[in-house]
């Protein structure tokens, strides 16, 4: 079983916490904590064994801390798989690589829909072989409608996370509030700098010499929403923007495979505009 808490921070919380889990038969496997002095906020995740545990009964326990320290907790069990929407527009590069993980067992979850504003033949490479595929066209003119269907396929879905897997639309404002906590982005920039469209082609007009990308949550704020995970490539004056998207786009991948992957172990944490995230 995996427990994560965050709450104001006080003294006696890790106490009353591991005294709980004791009191009901639970082994500790790996326990992190962190105390954000920014904040005052505490921040914590335990994994334990839940051979000996009555889940109810430590829920109930767990409950009763949480009325008393303020608690907002998580428990749920290891071998959970939770239930992923991906999106995705022209680039595939990302979605086939989800995909590629999934299949291969690295990204433990459950696949539940791909939708995209691009028809299926634009992943005449991919295989969806057991994936349901979802065309949902969008225009200026359209955008409630096409959001209205999503939403009603995240519902029937039961879809737990929802991956922008280089989607390029923005989501609306009201869209995204519904999905606060639980829709993640990639951006191919090394965010806060050159948002919007074209990130690569305004780093190459600046002359930068690291590109990265950004796995974020979405907000109602354009690629403001706090961060996951990110990484770096070097590169070099001769490099045109051509160059840098071809790199860029490795780079993207891999941190939004790592984004995916710490969200399905619970590793992510929500601290205002910020992240904690325990890594293993």
């Amino acid at each position: 079983m995996i427990l994560t808490l965050s709450c104001q921070d006080r003294p006696g919380i890790v106490a009353a916490i591991t005294t709980a889990l004791f009191r009901n038969g639970a082994n500790i496997l790996d326990a992190q904590q962190y105390d954000d002095l920014d904040t005052g906020r505490f921040f914590m995740r335990v994994v334990v064994d839940p051979a000996k545990v009555d889940e109810a009964t430590l829920r109930a326990d767990l409950e009763e801390i949480a009325g008393e320290l303020g608690l907002k907790w998580s428990l749920r069990r290891r071998d959970e798989r939770r239930k992923v929407l991906i999106m995705a527009s022209a680039a595939d590069h990302c979605l086939a690589d989800l995909i590629y993980r999934w299949r291969g067992g690295e990204l433990a979850m459950d696949v539940v829909a791909i939708v995209s504003n691009h028809p299926r033949e634009t992943y005449k490479n991919l295989d969806f072989a057991g994936l349901p595929f979802h065309y949902l066209p969008v225009t200026k003119d359209t955008k409630l409608e096409q959001e209205t269907a999503l939403w009603s396929l995240i519902q029937e879905t039961k879809a737990e996370l929802v991956v922008l897997a280089r989607y390029m639309q923005v989501l609306s404002d009201g869209l995204t509030a519904k999905l606060s906590g639980r829709c993640v982005n990639i951006h191919h920039s090394f965010l806060p700098g050159f948002k919007g469209a074209k990130p690569y082609h305004q780093a190459h007009e600046r002359g930068v010499k690291i590109i990265g990308a950004t796995a974020h949550f979405v907000t109602g704020d354009l690629d403001e929403g706090p961060i996951i995970e990110q990484d770096v490539e070097r590169i070099s004056h001769k490099d045109r923007p051509n160059d840098l998207v071809r790199k860029g786009r490795d780079i993207e991948r891999l941190v939004l495979a790592r984004a995916v992957r710490l969200l399905l172990e619970d590793r992510v944490l929500l601290n205002g505009h910020r992240t904690v995230v325990f890594k293993d």
